[in-house]
């Protein structure tokens, strides 16, 4: 085999959809895993659907998911430029070959024809080729047209009464009907390729061995195939990956939910988490390990377990996968995403070494960075309101002077860690005839505002003596 050589080519249409990360994901990870080469290339032909700063954000995007392009956009490489948009003189010289080959041809349908056309087909439900009449008339006569200025298109002449068959790595032997195919358009009126064409030729100069994208592109594939036969090309494996479904097996669209990155990436979702998650929506690694690495995806992913059903999109799945990556990330590492959402919030000028007591304590309950800044906002701000539940709950009329007097065995404390709150709070509750329990939950609710939270004696350590007094007096004034 040579060396291997695959692509992602996606359209700046938007945002990154998490079906086209799955496809670069794979293409990047069979690259890897076959130290082969991954090429980013900028499918912008169809100008319609071109929108402003997309490129830039899938750049970016790749980027934060950790897949980095060894040839494309910005990087360059040796195939020339890989924005299509720059390669027009490529795509037209190579659909001239194919009218002078006889594998295809001008036409001259006008904008109405080809509606009326359209209409024709849909009501008859058959295939019509009506735009064959192109064919029979002299070649004076489309160059009289084409020197005119008559606007045309290329079509490629599909063959008739033949089966069009390749080999799928993932779906095995896939069979088309050439009569099934139109006559595909290969360059438009106004100069730009289609698709097929485009792809065809870029895939063949750039030496791509192995085509990894979507199940929706497997109906191109025999025009595909068809066109490396007319350019008498060996045309590429290709891998068509099962289409990414909603929990009601819908295809995955917007109307359920989220289906972009970047709508996941504001959310705090984390790039490991992501793409972890996306690996598994189609690929399994034959055991029943959940989370990996990227590092590890590399060393594991192989085509031949990727499956042909449709894989479900499971939010819970990938929220829990999230908290699995977090808990897993170093306490320094978790600050810089968190750092941000900090000042978001208005709490600056938070110092590194609280930030960091903080994290360690809230991050075994957090499933995304934001949580450790909405659950933990107690450690920087003095409670405000007091939860209404825990307070019917734990505050009754001796809770005040219970408190009264945790404070003053506080108060007297010459270390303040952990070990030492707790002796003293349990000899309170001893000294006083009640439970531990009877002081922990009304003094964890003074001190935070809420009825649960990380472990209450290494919370008092973090928040430190002078705050948890300052807290037991203000909540006794405001509870009664």
């Amino acid at each position: 085999m040579s060396t291997v050589r695959v692509r992602f080519a996606p359209s700046p249409t938007g945002f990154l959809h998490v079906g086209g990360l799955r496809t670069a994901l794979y293409n990047y990870l069979f690259a890897r895993r076959s130290g082969g080469t991954f090429i980013l290339r900028i499918e912008d032909t169809d100008r319609n659907r071109f929108v402003e700063g997309a490129v830039e954000n899938l750049i970016t995007t790749l980027a934060w998911a950790g897949l980095h392009p060894d040839e494309g956009p910005p990087r360059g490489g040796p195939s020339g430029s890989y924005v299509q948009s720059e390669r027009l003189a490529i795509y037209r010289e190579h659909a001239a070959r194919l009218v002078s080959s006889g594998a295809a041809y001008y036409a001259f349908d006008t904008p109405e024809e080809l509606e009326e056309m359209r209409k024709k087909q849909e009501k008859l439900q058959v295939l019509l080729r009506e735009y064959r009449r192109w064919l029979e008339i002299p070649p004076d006569e489309v160059r009289r047209k084409l020197g005119g200025g008559t606007p045309a298109v290329i079509r490629m002449k599909m063959p008739k009464g033949e089966t069009v068959a390749f080999d799928d790595i993932v779906r095995g032997r896939v069979e088309f009907a050439a009569d099934t195919l139109d006559d595909q358009v290969l360059l438009k009126s106004d100069g730009y390729p289609t698709y097929h064409l485009a792809n065809v030729v870029d895939d063949h100069l750039m030496g791509i061995t192995h085509v990894i994208r979507g199940e929706e592109w497997l109906p191109s594939t025999p025009k595909h195939v068809l066109l490396y036969r007319a350019f008498s090309w060996e045309s590429p494996a290709f891998a068509h990956l099962p289409l990414l479904l909603n929990p009601d097996r819908s295809k995955l669209s917007k109307r359920q939910g989220d289906v972009a990155v970047e709508e996941y990436r504001a959310k705090g979702y984390l790039p490991e988490a992501l793409v972890n998650f996306v690996a598994l929506l189609g690929w399994n690694p034959g055991d029943e390990r959940e989370i990996f690495t990227l590092g590890e995806l590399e060393r594991e992913f192989s085509l031949e377990r990727v499956g042909k059903s449709g894989a479900v999109f499971n939010l819970e799945k990938l929220t829990w996968m999230n908290g699995e990556h977090l808990r897993r990330m170093g306490d320094a590492e978790l600050l810089a995403i968190v750092r941000p959402v900090m000042e978001a919030e208005g709490l600056t000028g938070v110092p590194d070494a609280l930030a960091l007591d903080v994290i360690r304590l809230l991050k075994e309950r957090a499933v995304r960075p934001s949580e450790i800044v909405e659950k933990g906002k107690y450690f920087f701000r003095d409670p405000d309101s007091f939860d209404a539940q825990a307070a019917a709950k734990q505050w009754k009329p001796e809770t005040p002077a219970r408190l009264r007097a945790v404070a003053g065995g506080l108060e007297g404390m010459t270390a303040f860690a952990p070990p030492d709150i707790e002796a003293e709070v349990r000899r309170c509750a001893t000294a006083l005839g009640v439970g531990a329990g009877t002081l922990i939950h009304p003094l964890r609710l003074a001190l935070t505002g809420v009825g649960q939270g990380p472990g209450l004696f290494e919370l008092m350590a973090v928040l430190g003596r002078e705050t948890c007094l300052r807290r037991i007096a203000a909540a006794i004034r405001a509870l009664g």
